[in-house]
């Protein structure tokens, strides 16, 4: 029986998000950019009715939010993996009542800041953005000291599916692991577009921000909130810190907003009526998707431009109202076309043999 109502309560949300919640009936949703990002920073603040206390409140939303859908006596760990070596630190699950309220925190859990307090301007502290649910996560406590405040970084190889710090240039990094990167990225948006500048997400992720028109928002977000799709898990935290706090992750509801505001790859549009705005593009066509030499743009659209990324969000070509493209000088790959007419963009993916 409670299988059957988890059955008939994710279809019902299901059909509900195929139209826009009336949470966001006041956003104007045909906006892009810095404009719908500011509708959204409103809404969130106006409707973030209640502030969590760091104690006990943040321990007690997420013995709730946190919870293991397929065990209630237990938490997922954020950065975990396995819970069937004689590793403790790399726990997917914890008993939900093992978490640590003293110094000794061995094989407890722990509440990671997804946005390190330290990396905000100013200091998160633990009042305000520190204790925002939305970007807190129960956690193991050595994979939480593991993490540190390090930035975040894509995954330098294919053979890296798992959380774990990283060294380049002489610094440290860390990559959250294949199966938690896409809730990064949509908590750390969240925190940028509720507290602005004192959340920038340029200090916590490395690599370009050549997606967005500002520079505000790394690539790896953009990417990782289009390769790694919203999760049931990260669906029940956004009702249940809805329900403690008062507002959402817009993110979460629907990634595809992410596009809208900062570009890059277009991630999961969940609600049938939002206005992609992408028919513009219905008689333009990219060709060949395999190639040696050229790319061309056909398109009756007029002053368009377009940018081409390598899969590690690089830039690596730009320019205005050019029809052919000389790629023989790429390094064979995939890579990504952004192309921009009448304030709309689309991404076309194309191949260098």
């Amino acid at each position: 029986m409670k299988n059957f109502l988890q059955i008939i309560v994710c279809l019902l949300f299901s059909a509900a998000n195929a139209q826009i919640p009336t949470y966001y009936q006041i956003v104007d949703l045909n906006l892009q950019g810095d404009a719908l990002k500011n509708e959204l920073t409103t809404l969130l603040t106006t409707t973030h009715t209640y502030q969590l206390i760091y104690t006990p409140d943040v321990w007690n939303v997420l013995k709730q939010a946190d919870v293991d859908p397929n065990n209630s006596n237990k938490v997922l760990l954020l950065y975990g993996w396995n819970d069937t070596d004689l590793v403790k630190n790399n726990d997917l699950t914890r008993d939900r009542n093992a978490s640590c309220h003293s110094s000794n925190c061995e094989d407890k859990w722990v509440r990671e800041h997804v946005f390190p307090r330290s990396k905000g301007t100013p200091n998160l502290g633990f009042e305000g953005p520190g204790s925002d649910a939305h970007h807190l996560r129960a956690v193991d406590y050595d994979r939480n000291s593991l993490r540190s405040n390090f930035k975040f970084i894509a995954n330098p190889t294919t053979y890296i599916t798992y959380s774990r710090v990283i060294q380049q240039n002489g610094s440290e990094y860390f990559y959250p692991g294949d199966n938690w990167k896409g809730d990064v990225a949509r908590m750390v948006m969240y925190m940028y577009v509720r507290y602005g500048n004192q959340c920038q997400p340029v200090n916590v992720g490395y690599g370009s921000t050549s997606f967005s028109f500002n520079g505000d928002m790394p690539n790896i977000f953009l990417q990782w909130n289009a390769e790694d799709p919203v999760s049931t898990h990260e669906i029940n935290r956004n009702e249940k810190i809805y329900a403690a706090q008062g507002n959402r992750n817009p993110f979460i509801d629907n990634p595809y907003l992410a596009t809208k505001i900062w570009n890059g790859p277009a991630a999961e549009n969940k609600w049938n009526a939002l206005n992609v705005n992408e028919t513009i593009f219905n008689d333009t066509k990219v060709y060949p998707t395999y190639t040696n030499d050229f790319l061309n743009i056909e398109t009756n659209l007029t002053e368009t431009s377009y940018k081409i990324y390598d899969l590690s969000g690089k830039l690596i070509d730009q320019n205005k109202n050019q029809i052919k493209i000389n790629v023989s000088n790429y390094v064979s790959g995939m890579y990504m076309l952004h192309f921009t007419a009448n304030n709309a963009s689309k991404t076309y993916k194309f191949i260098k043999k």
